[in-house]
């Protein structure tokens, strides 16, 4: 995920050069090797956790939780390290910028996601290298002193990246050596040593410590009994197995689903695969949240649903009538899957409520084995039926967590045109958290949706595109669209004669351009000229993001720019600085200094 960050540090220039000349002043250097310093050893931390973690014995006491609380300090440290980067001092691109704070993101709601914690006691234990307990929980160690991580990009030019400030370096027998300078990363692979620290033999010598460390001691002790086997989180809809083990609905769902026939617990096989609420011990986990004054995991409580006021309205009875509807989505009847599913997506349509009580009452999962039947109009029900219920927030981790995108995607693909469309729109919907992107781009929806922005119908191109242009927010799916061939795609948009879609196409070329592989296909695709046109006669905001896609397009390239001159780009760019819109007139200006430019780098190539 930090490859394409990575490549733009090493092509900015602003590191150390192999003879130790320096390209920055020494502050600079200093605070910039700092920063990427803590990363690196965030980096090595979370490598020896996973080969921890790999190998460590769960009934050994108190390991799991050991181990949880080391995962909790290494996300916390990664997203530190991430948030001290100075994207300014190296020219870092806007693109990069938001695919690192992509990253970011997912780290610090994983932080969040770990509940209540003291930052001091998170930043005391995150301060420090991975400790002895993990050592031996790591059968052949290759001890504190040293990370190797495999070939980050294609450092095949034999780059050397040199940060300033005393560390410790390998010795070429693998030992670290006190006072070298530098931590370097060379022909592909990266190796750094933690600085000894006299704090470290002090933690984690016995397991009473270290389990002591492990609670949090600013959040109440939740009961076992409410964690879930599997998440190790508090349940919100516990069912049980026919071994008699209570888990959440949706992982043990996902574990059944993934062909596992034993119960995880106890690892019996499971005589059938039937899930029966337990509804008291829901009832017991929400009573306690209420004692105890715990964000409850859901917005029912024991039959009532809490308003926006903070009073509650009984829904007792909606719930008898929609775990009856869900039973039936489950019958062997087609008429009665058929009346059941269509019940669903009209109640899901009406209220937030609903969604919630629906949810509740376990029908993601069923709703989800739907979407591959061959009936045309339960399919049509049932995608429409998620994409209503992914409307409320806390329903897109259930609809992910149910498996659900491949069969969106086989929707998307050979659906009815409805189908299609409501399969993109969900796709969209679930796109909006950060997290999903990255699953959904690589699940091969991109080239479903690309297929449906070039022959769909108007509202399916719509969902297309609002779509497409969500998942290309993240860096890794703007090459999946290229070589899926949205550019082509794009410039039909921009050349129909409607203009219908001209400014969904401008809005994902924009969010494009910044990609090198795009780059490249938008202007084979000669789309330069008829971005200019654009600057002439097109809307302030189809300028606005003509510009934006031109400057992107002509940014360290003296044939696209040259290119832009020759098709006299300077008029329309000058009357834009004078009354387009704010952006607009930023982009602009940096095109005409380009322009302005562009002589000297000329005849400096020639």
């Amino acid at each position: 995920l930090l490859f394409h960050f990575v490549e733009e540090i090493i092509d900015s220039g602003q590191l150390d050069n192999d003879d130790g000349s320096s390209s920055s002043s020494s502050s600079s250097s200093s605070s910039s090797s700092s920063c990427f310093f803590d990363l690196l050893i965030a980096l090595q931390d979370a490598k020896r956790l996973l080969l921890a973690a790999a190998s460590f014995d769960p009934n050994e006491d108190g390991a799991s939780k050991r181990v949880a609380f080391q995962f909790q300090c290494v996300t916390w440290k990664l997203e530190k390290a991430l948030g001290n980067i100075p994207y300014d001092k190296f020219g870092v691109s806007e693109e990069v910028q938001e695919q690192v704070e992509l990253v970011r993101t997912q780290l610090k709601r994983a932080t969040e996601r770990y509940g209540p914690v003291s930052t001091s006691n998170i930043s005391r234990a995150a301060s420090q290298p991975i400790l002895n307990e993990l050592d031996s929980l790591q059968s052949g160690n290759k001890g504190i002193g040293s990370l190797h991580i495999g070939s980050i990009g294609n450092l095949d030019h034999g780059v050397k990246l040199k940060f300033k400030g005393t560390t410790q370096a390998t010795s070429s027998r693998g030992h670290c050596v006190d006072g070298a300078e530098g931590v370097e990363v060379s022909s592909g692979s990266l190796t750094v040593c933690a600085p000894n620290n006299a704090d470290s033999e002090k933690q984690g010598n016995s397991s009473g410590e270290t389990q002591g460390k492990c609670q949090k001691p600013d959040s109440v002790a939740i009961p076992e009994d409410f964690l879930c086997p599997i998440s190790l989180e508090i349940m919100r809809d516990p069912v049980i197995v026919a071994t008699g083990q209570t888990y959440e609905r949706s992982y043990i769902q996902r574990w059944i689903d993934s062909g596992n026939v034993t119960c995880p617990k106890t690892q019996q096989k499971l005589q059938n695969f039937t899930l029966t609420p337990n509804y008291v011990l829901r009832s017991l986990i929400f009573q306690w949240c209420a004692k105890h004054n715990v964000e409850q995991p859901t917005a029912m409580v024991t039959g009532k649903i809490k308003k926006s006021d903070g009073s509650f309205r009984d829904v007792s009875g909606d719930i008898a009538a929609i775990q009856a509807l869900v039973r039936k989505l489950s019958s062997r009847l087609l008429e009665d899957r058929r009346t059941a599913v269509t019940e669903i997506r009209s109640l899901s349509k009406r209220s937030t409520d609903n969604r919630i009580l629906i949810a509740e009452a376990g029908a993601i999962p069923v709703l989800v084995n739907l979407l591959t039947t061959d009936d045309v109009l339960t399919q049509e029900n049932a995608v429409t039926s998620i994409l209503n219920l992914s409307i409320y927030e806390n329903n897109k981790e259930l609809i992910m967590l149910a498996g659900a995108i491949p069969s969106i995607v086989q929707v998307l693909r050979n659906g009815s045109m409805e189908a299609r469309e409501n399969a993109a729109a969900t796709l969209f919907s679930l796109s909006l958290a950060d997290e999903n992107k990255i699953i959904i781009g690589a699940s091969g929806a991109i080239p479903a949706l690309v297929e449906l922005l070039e022959n769909g119908s108007p509202r399916g191109k719509k969902d297309a595109a609002t779509a497409l242009f969500n998942l290309c927010i993240y860096q890794g799916n703007k090459g999946r669209a290229v070589r899926a061939g949205i550019v082509t795609a794009l410039m039909k948009m921009l050349t129909e004669s409607n203009g219908a879609m001209v400014d969904e196409a401008l809005t994902i070329l924009s969010v494009l351009a910044g990609h090198q592989e795009a780059k490249i296909a938008i202007v084979k695709a000669c789309t330069i000229p008829v971005l200019i046109d654009l600057l002439r006669i097109g809307l302030p905001r189809n300028k606005e993001n003509a510009a934006a896609i031109l400057l992107a397009l002509c940014k360290r390239d003296i044939e696209n720019l040259a290119c832009l001159s020759r098709l006299g780009a300077t008029i329309p760019l000058t009357e834009i600085t004078k009354s387009g819109t704010e952006r607009a007139k930023r982009k602009a200006t940096s095109l005409l200094e380009l322009l302005r430019k562009l002589p000297q780098q000329q005849q400096q190539q020639q």
